[in-house]
């Protein structure tokens, strides 16, 4: 089972915390600070494999993917294949760069719903259910047109530079 997605900045700010086990929200920040502590201590030659049983409890593994200013993190426990948690972090990351060309920090920042919506679509309740990336971006533009069609309030909203442009 998935037990949290994270996506923190190089500099340790949370960006995406989505947590699939319960964990006290007052631990929050002690469990992000604890993994960037980790992450950050860690040289880029080293495997993406971490175990992280002293931070989420026994069994506990942490993959992870560096890119530009922007930790990905999945942390897992051992009913979950390690390759096949490689693959979903793959998976989220073209997701990520179809929907936002070169994904960045700022793309993360302000598209944060369009990002919960994107997890949604490949993991539920801490079980993946979808793993094509071409799916789950079918899946998302499915959303925007009906919400385009219907009118109504947007669950993805659009970026804010598209607000103030009006």
């Amino acid at each position: 089972m998935i037990q949290a997605v994270m996506i923190m900045s190089t500099q340790g700010k949370p960006r995406l915390l989505k947590f699939y086990s319960y964990h006290a929200p007052e631990k929050h920040q002690d469990l992000v600070r604890a993994v960037f502590q980790l992450l950050s201590a860690r040289p880029d030659s080293v495997s993406n494999f971490v175990k992280v049983d002293a931070i989420f409890g026994p069994g506990a593994k942490l993959i992870y993917k560096h890119l530009a200013t922007l930790y990905l993190g999945f942390v897992f426990d051992g009913s979950e294949n390690e390759l096949a948690v490689l693959d979903l972090v793959q998976v989220f990351v073209e997701t990520l760069d179809r929907c936002f060309k070169n994904v960045c920090e700022l793309d993360i920042v302000f598209n944060f719903n369009k990002l919960h919506t994107i997890l949604d679509e490949m993991i539920l309740g801490g079980q993946v259910i979808e793993t094509s990336s071409e799916q789950i971006m079918r899946s998302v533009e499915e959303i925007a047109r009906l919400e385009k069609q219907s009118n109504t309030t947007s669950l993805i909203p659009k970026s804010i530079s598209e607000r103030f442009s009006r």
